[in-house]
């Protein structure tokens, strides 16, 4: 049973790998984001996609609390199709805020075994915002030509999907301040150096050009310190769909180890905080991420 104590329980030295069989396991997360000022600013209007969905798969948040620190302000909520993507979307509207302003998520998660994907209707295999690049995925020369060598007609998505996430991850190089939240695909490829949303992007670049439906994935990924990106395929199953995670940044199936925050079509529609407002541009951000199990059962 979840429990308040479960929000102050010690975090169990558990690798994703042990977790894998487990028959339920539960997990805490705590994030924040600080932004400070040399001098107060006006009108701060912050767009915060933290907030983990009610249910994803067999992953079922049980307990979530959203905190605002630092100056009065007023708060919206927008979940599903009423926020433009598949989240949840806080807006924050703050008229002043003098030195700092802080925001803080926590939650507790279930999942349950078998670890089944999200199903999703047979309409999401011709849902145009998974097959259409943005500006963002979009293609260049050297993604179609490499496309063409990936393609297999005939091959059924799921297997496609693999192939594709073993090329990206094989041909990019994982590195810090190597590329913006602004890079595309077709640069970050042709750089060769990236961090996992362009893993995530040029993944979602040759699936577009292999005709796969697939969707960008802003989450957390247990035993690494900040959010994490990965793509989510979708498959046709029975009479529906099944969105199946790839995470090219490492080269393997998602699993219970990565935790979803959101999806849409690529980092800008799910970046974890934005915003905007009046005053000297000298904002600075700190943030602040734990995700671990405080239990595990066989």
């Amino acid at each position: 049973m979840i429990t308040a104590e479960a929000m102050a329980a010690p975090l169990l030295g558990c690798a994703a790998r042990d977790l894998e069989a487990a028959g339920r396991v539960t997990y805490r997360l705590e994030q924040t984001f600080r932004y400070e000022y040399a001098e107060p600013v006006h009108e701060l209007r912050q767009r915060l996609v933290v907030v983990l969905p009610q249910r994803h798969g067999d992953v079922h948040r049980r307990h979530w609390a959203f905190e605002v620190r630092g100056a009065p302000h007023r708060r919206r909520v927008r979940t599903g199709a009423a926020a433009g993507t598949g989240a949840t979307v806080v807006h924050v509207h703050a008229e002043r805020v003098e030195r700092s302003i802080e925001f803080r998520v926590a939650a507790l998660l279930e999942r349950l075994a078998p670890d089944r994907p999200p199903v999703l209707a047979a309409a999401a295999l011709r849902d145009p915002r998974l097959l259409r690049a943005t500006a963002l995925t979009a293609a260049d020369d050297r993604l179609r030509e490499w496309a063409g060598q990936l393609h297999r007609p005939g091959e059924p998505a799921r297997e496609t999907a693999e192939r594709a996430c073993a090329a990206v991850h094989g041909a990019l190089v994982y590195e810090n301040g190597a590329t913006t939240t602004r890079t595309t695909a077709a640069r970050a490829l042709a750089g060769g150096r990236g961090v996992c949303q362009d893993f995530a992007h040029v993944l979602l670049a040759l699936c577009h050009l292999l005709r796969v439906p697939a969707r960008y994935v802003s989450g957390h990924l247990l035993g690494q310190g900040g959010t994490h990106a990965w793509v989510e395929v979708v498959v046709p199953e029975g009479d529906g769909a099944v969105a199946l995670g790839f995470d090219a940044c490492n080269g393997r199936r998602a699993g219970a180890g990565h935790v979803v925050v959101a999806t849409g079509r690529d980092y800008l529609d799910v970046a974890p905080t934005s915003g905007s407002y009046v005053g000297a541009p000298t904002g600075r951000l700190t943030s602040t991420r734990s995700l671990g199990v405080v239990a595990v059962t066989a």
